[in-house]
């Protein structure tokens, strides 16, 4: 398992990599993005099982979900950094017939990516399917999957949650990005969440919560959520995060959910995020 310090670093390169990115395209979505770079981070450097020499079944190794897909800038930056495609590729995204599409696809083959996603809703019945395929197969890897919590509007979101419980679904982790924000604010404003934790109790999952944005805290709950696999209950973590993490003016906005930051900006951002492995 790699140090925090080492975690620290690479999840500080990823989101100079998602303001670039963002900034490159004119079009993306930083806030979330940059909020859940620690997770993304601790997830594919520290705490999966996962192998870059692609498979998209993924037998014998741990596989994630991206559900939000929208926040595809920190997925295609972790994926590249850790060996999935080659980090120059970054320089692509949003662009005309590139495989860095603006929600991640899958027609183009992009090596880590087994579902289309963005339609808000999806990835937590895709991730149900592939966890008791594992099963199916004697597989005893983690299906790992990442919803935002504006997201948990949707209908299907809470289908599934029912369907996991009731199959004793217990080789999947879900994380929550409880960040507070959505595309058109808060979502006590937009669709009030009302008591979260009590929500996935009552809908016989085991509940984590964790800090989105501190490493250490972050990978003692990632650990702790393996741990409690196999007991028959799906697990979740509900996970507080600050949308825009890392840039000061960007931080717990929902104006920075899908917009690009301007040259200024850019700069301003940069300074606060010092380059630790070297730009794409």
């Amino acid at each position: 398992m790699r140090e925090t310090t080492e975690l620290k670093k690479i999840a500080t390169q990823v989101r100079r990599d998602i303001v670039r990115m963002v900034f490159d395209a004119q079009s993306g979505h930083p806030g979330g993005s940059l909020g859940c770079a620690d997770f993304m981070t601790a997830l594919y450097f520290s705490v999966m099982n996962h192998n870059p020499e692609f498979k998209m079944k993924g037998l014998g190794e741990d596989i994630f979900f991206l559900s939000n897909g929208h926040i595809s800038p920190v997925f295609y930056s972790v994926l590249a950094r850790s060996g999935y495609f080659p980090v120059s590729e970054l320089a692509t995204f949003r662009k005309l017939n590139t495989r860095l599409q603006g929600h991640p696809t899958t027609h183009e083959g992009l090596p880590g990516v087994r579902v289309a996603s963005g339609s808000l809703g999806q990835g937590l019945s895709v991730a149900c399917g592939a966890a008791l395929a594992k099963k199916m197969d004697n597989d005893s890897s983690i299906v790992y999957a990442l919803t935002g919590d504006g997201e948990l509007q949707e209908g299907q979101i809470w289908e599934a949650a029912m369907f996991a419980a009731h199959h004793r679904i217990d080789n999947l982790i879900v994380t929550v990005d409880w960040n507070g924000q959505q595309i058109d604010g808060s979502n006590n404003e937009v669709c009030s969440l009302d008591v979260l934790p009590a929500k996935w109790h009552a809908f016989g999952w085991d509940v984590l919560q964790t800090n989105g944005n501190d490493m250490d805290v972050l990978i003692h709950t990632l650990q702790e959520a393996k741990k409690a696999c196999n007991r028959g209950r799906p697990i979740v973590i509900l996970m507080k995060t600050e949308m825009g993490c890392g840039v000061d003016f960007m931080m717990g906005s929902h104006k920075w959910h899908g917009i690009a930051p301007n040259a200024e900006q850019l700069e301003k951002a940069l300074a606060q995020l010092p380059e630790t492995l070297g730009d794409y």
